[in-house]
């Protein structure tokens, strides 16, 4: 196999990738081993024709595709190795010869890591934040806590802002239901926006097994094209209306939910957290206002696919996300009106600021030759080995070279955060 490098424009670059004619051969014998059972040919039993008959018949190119989808990944990777480039992005694959008997070529347009200029990044300012705790803050820790303590107990009256109701529902359009437009026993706590704009509102003053109406208009963004824009009637009946009823904040309640037997004593503890809580957040603040300076004095030529790749990473870590609090990504589009590109447009810029900040610190990590010792990398991956309740050596040989290269990377950049706060000043 060859590869040969082309920097085709300003962080982009072409490899073109040439696999020798064996390796094609074998591709495509594996192509028509897993096809074979597929085709028929009169005077043959399905998966007994010969390969050079099914050839004939339906042209040499029919084992083209899968071939050549068997042999890029292996051979896209061994030419990122070789090409020695720092690739930012998924490569846009083309196929450029492939024949028998002749070598297999394709070409992957990537992306590049971009340079980058830093501007001022030592001695940035940033505000100085209060940790002060005040009698307010731990007000309303104490209520915080009778909240999460709360018992949800049902009621005989009309709907308030803020209850949790169960209801059935059906949703018309010019007097006929629609689909995905019925629930029954479906549980909503009103003013969660879970519903389309102006659903939620119209439940408050409702009652308990009293049928009525609610009018709405579906979002002209909405997914489906059958309800965008559409006025709508849903026909709703509410069951059960429930509300929280909160604890009394004394020194019993003060027993129940803590160590402490007195109030006063739980709220010397709540202010002692508060204040470690408060430091924490300060010192993140302080770090958050020194790399944004930091990352806003760069110069930097983002190549679109970088931003492409980030934001397609980004959208599937959302998605996965929403299943684990079971829904499918379709049915939350569904719920909010939004679509995929409408989700793709929202990542957007949070992914050209998390490219910047990365590039940035890299830069600073560069700059001010920080390097990662044997000895912080060990201390990470024994901390990961501990979480993960494995033997370090075990998870070393789990993460190979690759990851643990990355790891090195995240531990210089944070160092790099660490330089750049602690280099800070206040205002």
């Amino acid at each position: 196999m060859s590869v040969q490098v082309e920097q085709t424009e300003k962080n982009m670059a072409k490899l073109t990738v040439e696999v020798d004619s064996g390796e094609l051969e074998k591709a495509l014998q594996r192509a028509y081993l897993k096809q074979r059972n597929k085709i028929s040919i009169p005077g043959f039993r399905k998966g007994k024709v010969p390969r050079n008959l099914i050839e004939k018949a339906y042209g040499a190119s029919i084992f083209y595709d899968d071939a050549a989808n068997d042999l890029i990944p292996e051979a896209y990777e061994k030419a990122y190795d070789e090409s020695n480039l720092e690739i930012v992005s998924q490569p846009k694959i083309e196929v450029v010869q492939i024949e028998k008997d002749k070598p297999f070529i394709f070409t992957a347009t990537v992306a590049t890591k971009p340079e980058v200029t830093l501007g001022e990044y030592k001695g940035v300012a940033v505000d100085k934040i209060s940790t002060r705790v005040t009698a307010k803050d731990i007000d309303e820790k104490l209520n915080e806590e009778a909240k999460k303590n709360a018992r949800t107990v049902s009621v005989d009256r009309a709907v308030e802002d803020g209850d949790e109701i169960v209801f059935d529902f059906e949703g018309f359009i010019d007097d006929k239901a629609f689909d995905g437009g019925k629930g029954e026993n479906y549980t909503l706590k009103i003013g969660s926006k879970s519903f389309i704009p102006g659903f939620e509102e119209q439940l408050i003053g409702a009652e308990k097994e009293k049928e009525f109406d609610v009018e709405v208009t579906f979002p002209d963004e909405y997914h489906s094209d059958e309800l965008k824009g559409k006025p709508a009637v849903f026909r709703c009946l509410i069951h059960e209306i429930k509300t929280q009823e909160l604890p009394e904040i004394d020194d019993e309640f003060a027993s129940e939910i803590s160590e402490f037997e007195t109030l006063e004593a739980y709220k010397a503890d709540i202010k002692a957290k508060l204040k470690e809580s408060k430091e924490k957040e300060a010192k993140a603040k302080k770090e958050d206002q020194a790399v944004e300076a930091v990352v806003k004095g760069i110069k930097v030529d983002i190549p679109e696919p970088m931003i492409e790749t980030q934001v397609s990473q980004m959208a599937e870590d959302f998605s996965n996300r929403i299943r684990q609090q079971g829904l499918t990504i379709e049915q939350y589009f569904q719920f909010t009106g939004m679509t995929a590109q409408s989700l793709m447009d929202d990542l957007r810029p949070q992914a050209i600021k998390r490219i910047e900040t990365r590039l940035a610190l890299e830069a600073v990590a560069k700059a001010e030759n920080i390097e990662v010792s044997d000895e912080k990398l060990d201390e990470e991956i024994t901390k990961m080995a501990e979480s993960y309740k494995m033997e370090v050596e075990k998870l070393k040989e789990l993460l190979g070279e690759k990851e643990i290269e990355r790891i090195k990377k995240d531990i210089a950049i944070q160092e790099a955060v660490e330089f750049i706060v602690n280099n800070a000043k206040e205002k």
